[in-house]
């Protein structure tokens, strides 16, 4: 499976449907540089009347199957494309995420194909998995703290090598 090309169709799909997602959890920690690997696409949504017809509409366009398991107890809607292995989890709710808006405020946007995908940082996803607490997401904190603080590094010397520039 080649995620590049599910996250430009996945991108292009969302912006035809209009739904605003924001990409979290270990696909988009791999965006970010972190040595993560996972098998689906994990997106923060507002659960609202409109956007459950975007969501569907979002899965009709994609040719895939909307599904909502461990209803009633979850939030979690679930896209599944047998064809290609696409699954992508839409929640409403992310453990150690305040809201939607609060999540976008510290998230950058990524073109995929064209078409803009909205990418949580670094930290909020880490703070999310400390929050949830289970032992797949307690496996990964390392390597994420690690992924964070050279992200830190970088951008340190991204900074200083700008003021240099403006010198």
């Amino acid at each position: 499976m080649d995620a590049r090309t599910l996250l430009d169709t996945l991108a292009r799909a969302l912006d035809r449907a209009g739904l605003e997602v924001i990409l979290i959890g270990n696909a988009a920690a791999a965006l970010h540089g972190a040595p993560v690997t996972t098998v689906d696409f994990d997106f923060f949504f507002r659960k609202t009347p409109q956007n459950l017809k975007k969501l569907k509409s979002l899965a009709k366009d994609l040719n895939a199957v909307l599904m909502r398991p461990y209803y009633p107890v979850s939030d979690l809607y679930r896209l599944i494309r047998e064809d290609d292995g696409l699954q992508a989890d839409f929640m409403a709710t992310i453990h150690g995420v305040r809201s939607f808006a609060a999540l976008r405020a510290v998230s950058e946007a990524i073109d995929f194909g064209g078409h803009r995908l909205l990418i949580a940082s670094l930290g909020a996803i880490l703070q999310s998995k400390r929050a949830a607490g289970r032992p797949r997401d307690k496996a990964v904190l390392d390597i994420l703290e690690k992924a964070l603080d050279e992200e830190k590094a970088r951008n340190q010397k991204t900074k200083a090598r700008r003021s240099e520039g403006r010198k």
